[in-house]
């Protein structure tokens, strides 16, 4: 029946070899089962939108005097907003589901002594990408906006009124990109286990990788802004050198695993 309608759409594919058809199907089922999630997240964060806005401007007003809003500029300012925050808000809330229809599908790729790392992966993932989100809402912006505010009245002599779009806008594309770059150890750890890079090599292209990760961030950041962009590239290549050592600790273990399987 529909080969069992495609093995219980939440479970790792089988150890059976999958046609291009196969992909495809399970691709889709994937998409519409991290949407459905998404739509379903997306939801709730507009329920909450109020208290979501008041946490994100928590920065702004103790950078900005206490009494301090943000100005709406346009009729429509606000709304738009309410809902941009909303998506990226449910984004964040929904990663785990996301990311772990992602790691299934991928499942569905790799071979079965590989696909017992998904059940680590999953979590791990999850857990980094909203210590990035929430890294840079807790920590990073209230420093980079006291260097905003300070670079704008000190040095161009110009008053700071933030507009309210703009600053949902720039708070939330920061977050997801603190979120994404968090991945970074993942990305290395699986690129590892199916053959394409090694222990050895990642090391050995240190100086190429960090010079990525400064133009990667400084093209994701918004103005490339110094502060935000220090921020990023500092933890992600800390995140780089733990994928390297998850690599070499993890290819000792697999070492260790197949002596003791030969003298057995």
């Amino acid at each position: 029946m529909g080969d069992d309608k495609r093995k219980k759409k939440g479970q790792i594919p089988p150890d059976t070899t999958m046609s291009l058809g196969d992909h495809l199907e399970e691709l889709r089922a994937r998409l519409i089962l991290a949407m459905l999630g998404l739509v379903i997240a997306i939801i709730v964060c507009l329920c909450f939108g109020k208290y979501i806005i008041a946490f994100i401007e928590k920065p702004y007003i103790k950078v900005m005097d206490p009494k301090a809003r943000l100005q709406s500029l346009g009729p429509a300012d606000g709304f738009i907003s309410y809902m941009e925050i909303a998506m990226i808000s449910g984004l964040i809330l929904a990663s785990p589901w996301i990311i772990y229809q992602l790691w299934l599908f991928i499942a569905a790729g790799l071979y079965p002594r590989e696909r017992r790392y998904i059940y680590l992966a999953v979590p791990f993932s999850a857990v980094l990408f909203v210590a990035g989100a929430l890294l840079f809402l807790l920590v990073i912006a209230r420093i980079t906006l006291r260097y905003l505010v300070w670079f704008n009245e000190k040095f161009l002599g110009v008053t700071s009124n933030f507009s309210f779009p703009k600053y949902v806008s720039f708070m939330g594309t920061m977050m997801l990109v603190f979120g994404i770059a968090f991945q970074t150890p993942i990305a290395i750890f699986f690129l590892n286990k199916t053959g394409l890079v090694s222990a050895h090599t990642l090391r050995n292209v240190r100086k190429y990788v960090l010079l990525g990760i400064v133009v990667v961030a400084s093209a994701a950041i918004p103005g490339s802004e110094p502060i935000s962009l220090v921020a990023l590239v500092v933890p992600m290549y800390m995140l780089y050198e733990l994928g390297i050592w998850l690599c070499h600790f993890t290819g000792r273990r697999s070492m260790d695993e197949r002596r003791v399987t030969m003298d057995d």
